[in-house]
């Protein structure tokens, strides 16, 4: 699990990297500022927790610590397993922390609640741990990924564009 971490934090910093020109719409400041927010003392902590934390500073300690010319910021906080603790969160990083994406929320249903704020607010929100069929999506035909999150919000049953409940 915290190789996921390492890796998808080096994914995402990899990337900023190589579009550095276009990385302006997406760093809310001079800093990319990236939250963990996972479960630090609870079920999940041993797959994500402090160990998560830790594996996001070897991450950027990795990559040099900075990104586009941009000082790489990390953020973490515990949301105890509770969704409507880590939608406040979620809200608070990134309306008025300036947090730029959100990383771990190992459980599920924290995740999902997440995932609605990051939506909403069109931010980055990377899910490592979270395995619930709305995450992931419902369907996925074998010659067909997954449907965009936009469609699977419309109808999580559905491969077709456009479907409504």
């Amino acid at each position: 699990m915290k190789l996921t971490v390492v890796l998808g934090f080096a994914a995402v910093l990899a990337l900023a990297a190589t579009a550095s020109a276009q990385i302006g719409p997406f760093v809310s400041g001079n800093v990319v500022k990236i939250g963990v927010l996972t479960d630090m003392s609870g079920l999940y902590a041993d797959i994500g927790g402090p160990g998560s934390v830790e594996a996001a500073r070897m991450a950027i300690a990795d990559f040099g610590g900075a990104v586009a010319g941009k000082k790489i910021e990390l953020v973490s906080a515990d949301h105890r397993n509770n969704p409507d603790l880590g939608a406040a969160i979620a809200n608070q990083w990134y309306g008025i922390d300036g947090v730029d994406a959100i990383v771990d929320v190992p459980t599920s249903s924290a995740a999902l609640a997440v995932q609605d704020v990051a939506h909403n607010r069109n931010k980055v929100f990377l899910i490592s741990g979270g395995a619930a069929s709305d995450l992931t999506g419902t369907c996925s035909p074998p010659d067909r990924p997954n449907p965009p999150l936009a469609r699977r919000r419309r109808d999580p049953c559905s491969c077709e564009p456009g479907t409504d409940f």
